[in-house]
């Protein structure tokens, strides 16, 4: 991997930053109402990592310059939304996952199927498995949004 300055990612430096995704982060895919897609919706991989203190993550914010560091009240967030920076960055950590190897073999899946999404059963497709991403996520477990739901509804009422 290279990062966006154009310097090369150790091995060693990705395998770090997988371990800490194990440990502290969460690959996590959401469906957002869009009104300038196709469909109305955008599926979107997002990657986190938490910690209690900020400059714990700058060192992965400078190392591999992309992301953003954002303060939640008690502690912070490394933040990528970018799906370019997404698939790079987990395509990377992939060897060195552990504990998140299921989420990003379903994260992998979702963006390269979101790259050309040209029918709405693709589209259902790529929803099913942002909820099973989902359900992967123990925070997400009790609380989450069923996305096949909200969509199936948003497109029974279009037909």
């Amino acid at each position: 991997m290279v990062n966006t300055v154009g310097k090369e990612i150790s091995e060693v430096d990705r395998a770090y930053l997988a371990g800490f995704l194990d440990g502290d982060g969460a690959i996590m895919a959401t469906i957002e109402k869009h009104q300038e897609k196709k469909f109305g919706f955008r599926i979107r991989i997002i990657m986190k990592i938490s910690q209690k203190d900020r400059q714990d993550l700058e060192w992965f914010s400078d190392k591999f310059k992309i992301g953003k560091i954002n303060s939640n009240g008690r502690s912070f967030d490394w933040i990528i939304k970018s799906q370019k920076d997404a698939v790079e960055l987990i395509n990377s950590i992939y060897p060195f996952l552990k504990v998140k190897l299921k989420q990003a073999k379903i994260a992998r899946k979702i963006l390269k199927l979101n790259s050309n999404v040209e029918s709405k059963e693709k589209f259902l497709e790529i929803a099913r498995l942002a909820d099973s991403l989902s359900f992967l996520n123990v925070r997400s477990k009790n609380r989450r949004k069923n996305y096949m739901t909200m969509v199936q509804e948003v497109f029974s009422r279009n037909d």
